[in-house]
């Protein structure tokens, strides 16, 4: 793979110089769902798919960047003196938006850079594109000059990215589980404090399998917000009875206890499954701890019952597959995973299983809402970093 990327990056930039590869992963979200913007933990792991990054010094202060994945674009050009997100620069703005939180913070970059990028991550399954390619670009950045920053700091400027540079309001999970993965680990996360424990997920016996609805759905913006919003009124209504910071901070009892003086329904309903699900990604970590896989499971299926009639941020074709999955012998455990109204569902599936489930799961998807899933059986991997 990596000598055929330093081939096509010849072919595009040149040749001679000094060739450096980095990768970074995606990541997938076990358990712990729409809790990070609402105190809660988090408990994703790193994924052997990402973006990987062949670079080159340049002697001037010109940027380039080309894409394997949309060739047809080209090679994009953009001076270090003139960082700012453009309609034109497509893709590039995710790390020119990485450059942009770098200098924000005093970095000097001192030349320019031909960069190329391949990533093996599906577009649009929701396992984290933008926040690998974000998180590659600070370690390439931290190595070629040598920046004083470490790899919590690169994804915390990731996100500052995406947030300030290109606009989108997302928490710090994608971007810490790409910088901070750790191979045969999940990441235990409190996003209100960001202390985390690694948690080794053992399943001799089993495979995670991520399966690809190949839908967006075109609310999950607004929706999002909505989400929030919701949350947020119905924490500072719950802060009149208890004292409290976040939603993160109440126990189920604690909730049930005071979750009267929520008064519209809808926002009762979106603060319980912020309670509940953090109160499950604390339980599903004690499980694994234990290495009781059953439980987990469990507390997976469950998380997606809160997700679908509770938070409501499932839709029609993941419960297609969801519902498949759980009905099927061999499946531990299965739910939605990322932020919701398509993407992808995370199972953990017996190792006898795996290919009854691809196939059966796929065919009957394909009977029930007329196009094909996509099925990733995926390891988990390590964080970012240069390639030897």
């Amino acid at each position: 793979m990596v000598e055929k990327l330093i081939k096509t990056f010849y072919e595009t930039f040149g040749d001679g110089g000094d060739i450096r590869t980095y990768f970074a992963p995606g990541r997938v979200n076990l358990i712990g769902e729409h809790t990070d913007y609402n105190g809660g933990h988090v408990f994703p792991c790193a994924l052997t798919l990402g973006t990987y990054g062949i670079v080159r010094d340049r002697e001037d202060r010109t940027l380039r960047f080309y894409s394997v994945n949309i060739d047809s674009v080209g090679v994009v050009e953009t001076s270090l003196d003139d960082i700012v997100p453009t309609k034109e620069a497509a893709w590039t703005n995710y790390p020119k938006g990485v450059v942009w939180a770098f200098k924000k913070r005093g970095f000097k970059l001192t030349h320019g850079l031909d960069i190329l990028i391949y990533g093996d991550i599906p577009n649009g399954s929701g396992l984290s594109s933008s926040a690998s390619l974000e998180v590659l670009t600070g370690v390439i950045l931290k190595d070629t000059f040598g920046f004083d920053v470490s790899m919590v700091d690169i994804a915390l400027i990731g996100q500052d990215a995406e947030n300030n540079f290109n606009g989108c309001n997302c928490g710090i999970m994608d971007q810490f589980a790409s910088a901070m993965g750790k191979k045969d680990n999940a990441i235990f996360l409190d996003t209100n404090t960001l202390q985390f424990t690694y948690a080794p997920v053992k399943l001799p016996d089993a495979k995670i399998v991520i399966t690809n609805s190949k839908v967006k759905h075109s609310l999950v913006n607004s929706a999002y917000n909505d989400r929030r919003n919701e949350c947020e009124t119905a924490l500072k209504e719950l802060q009149t009875a208890v004292d409290i910071q976040t939603l993160g901070d109440l126990t189920e009892e604690q909730f049930e206890e005071h979750k009267s003086v929520i008064e519209d329904e809808i926002r009762r309903k979106r603060a319980k499954h912020a309670v509940y699900e953090n109160q499950r990604a604390i339980h599903a970590v004690e499980a694994l701890k234990a290495n009781d896989i059953a439980l987990f499971g469990k507390l997976m299926n469950a998380s997606h019952e809160s997700l679908r009639y509770d938070y409501e941020v499932s839709c029609e074709e993941i419960d297609v597959l969801v519902d498949l999955a759980q009905a099927m012998p061999g499946v531990i455990g299965s739910r939605i995973t990322g932020g919701g109204f398509g993407g992808c569902t995370v199972s953990i599936v017996e190792n006898e299983t795996v290919d009854t489930f691809v196939k059966e799961i796929g065919k009957a998807y394909l009977e029930k809402v007329g196009h094909e899933a996509e099925f990733y059986v995926v390891d988990i991997g390590d964080g970012a970093g240069k390639l030897d």
